[in-house]
């Protein structure tokens, strides 16, 4: 086997961070021509290619995208090598994870717990719609993102939507609001109180609506709110009852801030990771699709 070449995957580096070829070929004061013949040796020694070019732009394809993040791992080694000595004998992975903008935090967090704490594992966290997030997926520079409801499938995409949880939805309001807790009158409680709701395109809405049609009543809607956080917080205030899954304000129901009355029948909150298929998949991501959180 041929030695690699370290300054041919610089070069790839350098042209993968800039993404402009003369802008990178001007710094490095080398011509054009001259950095695109290191980086198509580059790209016969591994057998793929690194860019694809769209009208004047070059775009990584997913070999370039895994190539990118093996160089930044390599470079930053080195940095860290000559500037500390530091030795911890790992080289540092990357997993990137979109996540809903709306999404439960401590959802966030579950999912992510099986490598927090590990020391050659680096999170880059990104929020969004679901439509800015599964666009960055395609492009590659996502490996996951964590969404409450399955995107379209059809023959023009590749998303793969992975079930990862089902949380149950209840009431949950101030102690002060509740006062004892009867688990017999849950029409009633819905019709004396002002109700907190995700807003239209949610399913636990769609599952509200259809619970309150079949109890043949009209709650009073204080607020519908597109963001769990500020559902937990409008519930803090007691501003109304909040129609949540439990997990969403885990600690303060484990405090007493907040408690939980009635779970709702036949609605619940089902949480997604969506990937693409993909030639080269993130080994990381792997660790945590096989995880608990799948056989829960």
């Amino acid at each position: 086997m041929s030695t690699f070449n370290y300054n041919h995957l610089r070069y790839f580096w350098a042209v993968a961070h800039d993404g402009n070829l003369t802008r990178t070929a001007e710094r490095l004061n080398l011509t054009q021509s001259a950095l695109s013949v290191q980086i198509r040796k580059l790209e016969a020694r591994f057998g793929h290619a690194l860019f694809e070019r769209r009208g004047r732009q070059l775009h990584l394809t997913e070999a370039g995208r895994i190539a990118l993040d093996h160089a930044d791992a390599i470079f930053a080694a080195g940095e860290e090598l000559i500037g500390t000595l530091r030795n911890t004998g790992e080289v540092r992975r990357v997993l990137r994870v979109g996540a809903l903008a709306t999404l439960s935090r401590n959802f966030q967090m579950a999912f992510l717990k099986p490598l927090i704490g590990r020391n050659d594992i680096e999170f880059v966290l990104r929020s969004g719609s679901s439509s800015e997030l599964l666009q960055s997926l395609e492009a590659l520079s996502l490996d996951v993102v964590l969404v409450n409801q399955a995107p379209a499938r059809d023959e023009l995409t590749r998303f793969v939507a992975h079930r990862l949880a089902e949380q149950p939805v209840s009431l949950i309001g101030t102690r002060a609001r509740l006062g004892k807790i009867r688990k017999d009158d849950l029409a009633e409680r819905l019709n004396s109180h002002p109700i907190i709701l995700p807003t239209m395109d949610s399913s636990v809405k769609i599952g509200f609506d259809a619970l309150v049609a079949r109890l043949g009543i009209r709650p009073q809607i204080v607020a519908e709110v597109e963001d769990m956080a500020m559902m937990r917080l409008l519930a803090r205030e007691d501003v109304g009852l909040a129609v949540l899954p439990p997990i969403v304000v885990k600690d303060e129901l484990e405090s007493g801030v907040l408690v939980e009355a009635d779970r709702l029948p036949g609605i619940a909150e089902t949480f997604y990771a969506v990937t693409i298929a993909r030639k080269f998949p993130n080994p990381v991501l792997g660790l945590l699709l096989e995880g608990n959180l799948l056989t829960r």
